[in-house]
């Protein structure tokens, strides 16, 4: 699978890699991990994948693509006042397949692509240049050794507004971290969009026993079960099996879950291990981390435990709030 890797040298991607590790500070010593953005893209085509097949595609499949028609410049092949799903389904899954060459350069793996749906480049293009966040693959180095699989990303999914804003209030109230599960097909918009308050709202999925805000939880368990992996598939740390070494996804099952940070102020509501922040400013993501078929999730992670808060601060720094 070198197609990606060959694309990060053509596309931005690389440079947004670049960024997170550099002007934030995170990661500075380990540039040479870098390449591990190909993992990115992939993660990048599953995530639209799952919303564009989800039942709910017409909701959360935001934004649709604005994609130039490549043998008329003056057209939209996709069009967001226009909205084909089974075009988009055929180009993507064109995508899909043209992951699985290893052979030929760059060109030349476009030049099949081109063949066998020439809307499949464009909108892959489409899929790198529209994502808004900083995501980064953590090399093992950097990964947190609690959460037992090989796909770990740095996540930083808020503009450079918010962050300014949740640093101020970071200083007034102090932070802390959980965890914020969302099932996979609703990434390919909080990546876009970020993390929003979607309680009472058509982006609603679960209900909102707790009141209207951002659900979050210390424990992993719970957050799991938000993510859409059944509760029978967790484990104990001690009965995880291997990991898959692979840096592709290999499996179209996937289930992720997000490790945020939020602000400890009064708003934060807590109602045991289930808390609500519905102030949207007061919540952003950190972590992110994949799952797939064969991988078990870990169940029993409390972010409040002192030696779990030591790790994550030694992956995350402190650079991150230096500005």
């Amino acid at each position: 699978m070198q197609l990606f890797r060959l694309l990060l040298t053509s596309f931005f991607v690389l440079e947004l890699c670049v960024f997170s590790f550099y002007t934030l500070g995170v990661m500075s010593g380990a540039a040479e991990e870098v390449a591990t953005g190909a993992e990115v893209v992939d993660l990048l085509v599953a995530m639209c994948r799952a919303a564009l097949e989800s039942p709910r595609k017409s909701i959360i499949f935001e934004p649709y693509p604005s994609v130039v028609d490549p043998n008329d410049p003056k057209t939209l092949a996709f069009n967001p006042k226009k909205k084909n799903y089974e075009r988009l389904q055929k180009a993507l899954d064109s995508v899909m397949s043209i992951r699985e060459m290893t052979q030929g350069s760059y060109l030349e793996i476009k030049k099949q692509m081109d063949k066998l749906d020439p809307l499949a480049h464009p909108l892959l293009q489409w899929i790198i240049s529209s994502n808004r966040s900083h995501i980064v693959k953590l090399p093992l180095s950097r990964q947190l050794k609690f959460m037992h699989t090989s796909h770990q990303f740095l996540l930083l999914s808020s503009p450079p507004a918010k962050e300014a804003r949740f640093r101020t209030a970071k200083k007034l109230y102090g932070s802390t971290f959980a965890f914020h599960g969302s099932h996979i097909e609703n990434w390919h918009s909080v990546l876009r969009n970020g993390l929003v308050n979607a309680s009472y709202t058509k982006l609603q999925l679960h209900g909102a026993a707790y009141g209207k805000g951002i659900y979050l939880s210390p424990i992993s368990s719970i957050s799991f079960g938000y993510s859409g992996r059944n509760s029978s598939s967790l484990h104990h740390p001690a009965s995880l099996c291997r990991p898959i070494q692979s840096r592709f996804l290999q499996s179209r099952n996937l289930n992720c879950i997000a490790l945020c940070e939020v602000i400890t102020s009064k708003d934060l509501q807590k109602h045991g291990n289930i808390w609500v922040c519905p102030v949207s400013d007061h919540v952003c993501t950190r972590f992110f981390f994949v799952y797939e078929d064969g991988q078990v999730g870990d169940a029993n992670i409390n972010t409040q435990e002192p030696k779990v808060q030591k790790e994550i601060m030694r992956v995350i720094g402190t650079q991150i709030y230096s500005s």
